[in-house]
């Protein structure tokens, strides 16, 4: 079993409404594309890529048709979490779009206090979760200001997706909530085939392969488009330790 993809598109944020057509069209031709090439691999999308802060509608209609078209052709959309500021409308949309279509999930960030409140709802509604700590920089009144909070909180939230939730991803590149989550799994006797590990392109390679050498899912997320730079300075600046991390382990293999 090798490895799995996922592909998100980075962009510049769109202030008009031509502008937010522009990822609807590259996310429609990625489908395409991946399906006449026989890929494994899905899709993750953001909202304000779509457009969402210059007219909700707009956002909703296209990408309500992007994940209408990954269901025609047997894909998956991942819709990403952003800022705390976009959790609720996030929510909203998937859970509407799942009702439709149930190729449809979400991101929940393990360090925003409310996150386990949402993890219960979308495990009730059946809705699949990718589960990461989270990246932006976010005031203590919303999250766990210490980094050990939030892996107590991660991996607690893991554990309820292992045992009810549909098909949840666990997206870390840190080895203690990874066989935190593998010696749980193993206790259950869940499957292996019931949850996928995920990470960034060219991070913990040597994780990733051993992961797979052991019979494991690994999907690898792979950013890209013509904004790439911009991406990256911009979660490092979000965050300063995001460049410790990177530095770290870019270049291990």
């Amino acid at each position: 079993m090798g490895r799995e993809a996922g592909s998100d598109r980075v962009g510049r944020l769109p202030r008009t409404g031509p502008c937010c057509g522009i990822s609807f069209c590259v996310y429609l031709e990625l489908l395409e594309q991946t399906h006449a090439r026989g890929l494994n691999s899905n899709v993750s999308l953001k909202l304000t890529q779509f457009g969402i802060d210059v007219s909700e509608a707009a956002c909703r209609e296209n990408v309500s048709a992007v994940v209408k078209r990954a269901c025609e052709l047997g894909n998956f959309v991942r819709v990403d979490m952003e800022s705390s500021a976009y959790t609720d409308r996030t929510l909203a949309l998937v859970a509407d779009l799942h009702g439709v279509c149930p190729n449809v999930g979400v991101v929940i960030q393990a360090y925003l206090y409310r996150s386990e409140g949402d993890t219960e709802e979308l495990i009730r509604r059946g809705i699949r979760v990718r589960l990461c700590k989270g990246a932006y920089d976010e005031p203590p009144l919303v999250a766990f200001p210490k980094k050990s909070q939030v892996e107590q909180n991660f991996e607690k939230l893991a554990r309820r997706l292992l045992v009810e939730g549909n098909y949840p991803a666990l997206a870390t590149h840190d080895e203690r909530p990874i066989l935190a989550a593998i010696r749980f799994a193993e206790e259950k006797g869940i499957a292996k085939t019931a949850y996928e590990f995920q990470m960034l392109y060219g991070i913990r390679r040597d994780l990733q392969a051993r992961l797979v050498a052991e019979g494991h899912r690994v999907r690898v997320y792979v950013p890209f488009g013509e904004a790439w730079y911009p991406y990256l300075m911009r979660r490092l600046a979000e965050r300063p330790a995001n460049a410790y991390f990177v530095a770290r382990h870019l270049f291990r293999r």
